[in-house]
């Protein structure tokens, strides 16, 4: 069972934007902490934004801050990831995952996350 899944990826022209969407089920809706990573080809992972659920607390990295946002529904155990002003420089697989042991706040490193989703391919290019 997919304990996440992402959708909203595409093909999106420079300046332009994309919501991607990170659904959560099973064990991992209960997870503390939501993160955004992506991976471009030939680069290595990278943390773009999380979320601590139980106070809505809020990390991005240097390179969206201001660009992206990050958000969550409680009703239905989504994050959501706003992305405006989108540079070819995303153009990424975005994934999302769940880190159970988060207590205070969130990060942007991989190791603490343990759930994640398959990823959505963000294309951005003119």
């Amino acid at each position: 069972q997919l304990q996440l899944v992402e959708s909203g990826g595409g093909l999106v022209q420079p300046g332009g934007s994309l919501r991607l969407s990170c659904a959560a089920s099973g064990v991992a809706r209960a997870y503390p902490a939501i993160g955004w990573f992506r991976q471009a080809p030939g680069k290595e992972l990278e943390g773009v934004s999380c979320i601590f659920k139980s106070t809505d607390s809020t990390v991005y990295a240097d390179s969206v801050a201001g660009r992206f946002t990050i958000s969550r529904d409680n009703a239905d155990d989504t994050v959501y990831l706003q992305m405006n002003m989108l540079e070819p420089e995303d153009t990424a697989v975005y994934y999302c995952a769940a880190d159970r042991r988060a207590s205070t706040r969130c990060v942007l490193r991989s190791s603490p996350y343990k759930y994640w989703g398959r990823g959505t391919q963000v294309t951005v290019s003119s």
